[in-house]
């Protein structure tokens, strides 16, 4: 238990050594699998390919990824005393399987579903992630009073995977997905910005994709255009989540492959995610209906009712539009 741990008086002179370690073990006492610590620094390269991404415009309708580009690779931006970033990894897989269910025809009957990615099956991962990282900030405030601190978690403008890989979590795998070696590319990752000088890791993990393609060749609408590169215009989960167009692609929507809300394809056929332990995060096991969601169902809300069934989901990032738009379009293709 994190009461357990000694609460070593932290002073100014005391050893970066010591007070890192500290860090780093009441992290994996609010249960963060991964742990890396590094320097403050702008991500000048990672933030070029960023730019070079964006020219080429493969981000879709993902529109505020243009404003400010420069603010994601400088962590000063978004906390000026900030001396260290803590990124932190939380496992988040559990063990249930998609289910195959008939649709087609234009009409939604009960036994019609579609599929959810694995990341919104429980609670939002952003509160969750936000939750323990804030109270790893308290836990070093109580140690260091002059300590202060920013936490970003996916929704503050930080590049999360640079930094995941500057920090030794994992390497960029050619999905784009951060994969690491002991929890494949099932984690989420959060950063804390901190004003204390740290003792940093210098760990590289070696990309060790190899000659492997299997998530560009499993890929149902081609998105991963070339390897560690996304056409986001093309990729199922876009279209789903990200995208308010009234109407899904009609190139996509033909190969959804019968996904309601994002696509877990390429990290399904990852060998990497073969042996994943489970996570031991209660909320992150699926809600009700959010393994395999009813057509009829998500047809058939209201605002009232979306609001209350998609409380603290991921889920609700779609929007109720979003998510009847997709049931629809899941219904109009030919069963599988």
């Amino acid at each position: 238990m994190i009461e357990s741990i000694e609460k070593r008086e932290l002073t100014p002179g005391s050893e970066r050594a010591a007070v890192s370690a500290l860090i780093k073990d009441l992290a994996r006492e609010l249960g963060f699998q991964k742990i890396g610590i590094v320097a403050a620094e702008a991500l000048t390269e990672e933030g070029l390919r960023l730019q070079e991404w964006l020219a080429r415009g493969f981000h879709g309708e993902m529109k505020w990824l243009e404003r400010e580009p420069s603010q994601r690779s400088n962590p000063w931006q978004l906390f000026p005393d900030a001396k260290s970033v803590i990124v932190a990894g939380l496992n988040y897989y559990t063990p249930h399987q998609h289910q195959i269910t008939a649709r087609g025809n234009g009409r939604a009957n009960s036994e019609a579903t579609g599929k959810v990615s694995r990341y919104a099956w429980g609670d939002d991962y952003h509160e969750i992630v936000s939750e323990k990282l804030r109270r790893l900030l308290s836990l070093i405030k109580e140690r260091w009073p002059d300590a202060d601190g920013k936490v970003c978690v996916d929704i503050q403008p930080t590049m999360d995977k640079a930094w995941a890989v500057r920090a030794g979590l994992g390497w960029m795998g050619k999905h784009t997905n951060i994969i690491t070696e002991d929890y494949g590319s099932w984690i989420f990752i959060g950063e804390l910005l901190l004003n204390l000088e740290l003792e940093y890791d210098e760990v590289e993990v070696a990309d060790q994709c190899g000659s492997c393609t299997l998530c560009i060749d499993a890929c149902p609408t081609s998105a991963i255009v070339e390897p560690y590169v996304v056409d986001s215009n093309r990729c199922i989960s876009h279209a789903t989540i990200e995208s308010r167009a009234p109407q899904m692609r009609e190139d996509v929507a033909a190969h959804s492959d019968g996904w309601l809300y994002g696509c877990d394809v390429c990290q399904d056929v990852c060998p990497w995610n073969a042996m994943t332990p489970v996570t031991d995060e209660p909320r992150f096991e699926p809600r009700a209906g959010n393994v395999n969601a009813s057509l009829s169902e998500i047809l058939e809300l209201t605002p009232e009712t979306y609001a209350a069934r998609f409380r603290r989901s991921a889920m609700k990032r779609a929007k109720i539009t979003g998510l009847q738009r997709n049931a629809k379009a899941l219904l109009n293709q030919t069963p599988v």
